[in-house]
């Protein structure tokens, strides 16, 4: 449920939580954040665009079960569903012919082997993608307990320190920074285009994460990841036009399954917010009789 501006930003009445239990929650969330993205790293490495987009829709999925047990989200027929169709549209993906395709970025194409550490990486890292949001919510309703902008944007910079600070020692500690000017100077576009594909894949990632947070201030974490799913239903129509790559019938299928699966789970909120407005229009309504009969 969406707050009214007009509320206060604190209530006085809540006490704030200590630094040290901040702390924990902040690198927590951190560390499962940079391990998510070494695995998504993982998973486009091995596997086509098209491909690694789809198998991330099932973050959704994983994103309600953790929801379930950490945030009491409530299940209906629709969210189900929702749920059934989504994973069904990944695992699709493990019988794609795609994995012998000279479209992946591996030493060695043909390597079904790949593809399984791809698809394996991938569906991993949806898994734990779930979990932060989920953790997130969490976090505002029994940590923080003080929903506004400041406590977002906190949410949002010190999870993420504490993730670029992990991401930076796993790269100096395995050695992959010495390899980075040659990676440079290897970019098929050019030192400069290499710069700006990293600083504007930098930027547009956190302004989608302030928007992520964001829903789950507003509304949701199963709700904000919602949202994000179905962007990942139109990358395997841009793959095919931009990277060339393969739109056979089973990721046409896997595609109509993801999208369905989401248009389910939307029809379950625009449910939900016709109940809400109905309760909210007898609470007024209500109320209304009692003044008048008070007068």
């Amino acid at each position: 449920m969406v707050k009214s501006r007009d509320e206060p930003d604190r209530d006085p009445k809540i006490q704030p939580p200590s630094y040290r239990v901040l702390g924990f929650v902040y690198v927590s969330i951190g560390v499962l954040v940079a391990v998510n993205s070494f695995l998504y790293t993982l998973g486009i490495l091995y596997l086509p665009v098209s491909t690694y987009s789809l198998i991330c829709a099932t973050q959704l999925a994983f994103n309600a079960l953790f929801s379930f047990f950490l945030n009491s989200q409530k299940f209906t027929p629709y969210i189900i569903n929702s749920l059934v169709l989504l994973t069904i549209s990944s695992t699709l993906l493990v019988f794609n012919p795609e994995s012998s395709s000279n479209n992946s970025t591996t030493a060695n194409p043909t390597s079904k082997s790949s593809y399984m550490i791809g698809f394996i990486s991938t569906v991993s890292a949806a898994a734990v993608y779930g979990l932060c949001l989920s953790l997130t919510q969490l976090a505002f309703r029994k940590v923080v307990k003080q929903e506004t902008f400041k406590a977002v944007l906190e949410m949002l910079i010190y999870q993420y320190f504490v993730a670029t600070c992990v991401i930076f020692i796993g790269l100096f500690a395995s050695g992959d920074w010495k390899h980075l000017n040659q990676e440079m100077k290897d970019f098929k576009l050019g030192k400069l285009s290499y710069v700006m594909t990293l600083t504007w894949s930098a930027i547009t990632w956190g302004l989608f994460s302030v928007g992520a947070v964001g829903l789950i201030f507003e509304v949701s974490a199963l709700f904000s990841n919602s949202i994000c799913t179905v962007g990942l239903t139109v990358i395997p129509v841009l793959a095919t036009v931009f990277f060339h790559d393969r739109m056979d019938g089973i990721k046409v299928i896997s595609m109509v399954l993801a999208i369905w699966g989401f248009i389910s789970y939307i029809y379950q909120h625009y449910l939900d917010d016709i109940e809400l407005r109905k309760k909210t229009s007898r609470m007024v309504s209500g109320s209304e009789k009692s003044d008048y009969d008070a007068k």
